[in-house]
């Protein structure tokens, strides 16, 4: 038995992960839950990890047509009409990243001293020093150097970027 990906129809990944359990096929549906704004305000959103997308272990050549023709499922991927095996190890490392099959994806850490962009609101476009996280963990402060002063501003985490060397 091997893992598979299996291509699903549109938002129907859960429908199909749970129409193959019932039938006994081994599934692994990856979510992801990240900080989103949804009209203007900040929320944790929790999503599927590869969109239209999850995996299932099975003996290919004994349920691989139960699987294909499941409710919400496309089809299998597969190169040249041939499944294309999903390696374990791809499948443990997402798994071992999962808790309770959720991904959650942490900010990149930043170190003081580094050079930051930010991407959006108001100051978009400014560059300046890291010098610390706040709190809450969900701001920074940077500090700007803008006609020859020093100036401290505080903004969302997800707002700045590392700038390239």
């Amino acid at each position: 038995m091997h893992w598979y990906a299996l291509q699903t129809k549109p938002r129907q990944e859960a429908t199909a992960q749970s129409g193959l359990r019932r039938e006994g096929i081994e599934t692994f549906f990856p979510k992801l839950r990240r900080r989103k704004v949804v009209r203007r305000v900040r929320k944790w959103v929790t999503g599927p990890l590869f969109p239209c997308y999850l995996f299932a272990r099975f003996d290919v050549e004994q349920s691989g047509r139960l699987v294909k023709y499941a409710n919400g499922v496309t089809n299998i991927v597969s190169f040249g009409n041939k499944p294309a095996v999903v390696e374990d190890a791809i499948v443990a490392a997402i798994q071992s990243h999962a808790e309770s099959g959720v991904v959650v994806v942490q900010p990149p850490a930043f170190r003081p001293g580094e050079m930051l962009e930010i991407q959006s609101g108001p100051l978009q476009g400014l560059q300046g020093i890291f010098e610390r996280e706040m709190s809450d963990r969900e701001r920074v402060v940077l500090l700007l150097d803008t006609l020859a002063r020093g100036a401290r501003v505080e903004v969302s985490r997800d707002q700045v970027e590392r700038i390239a060397d």
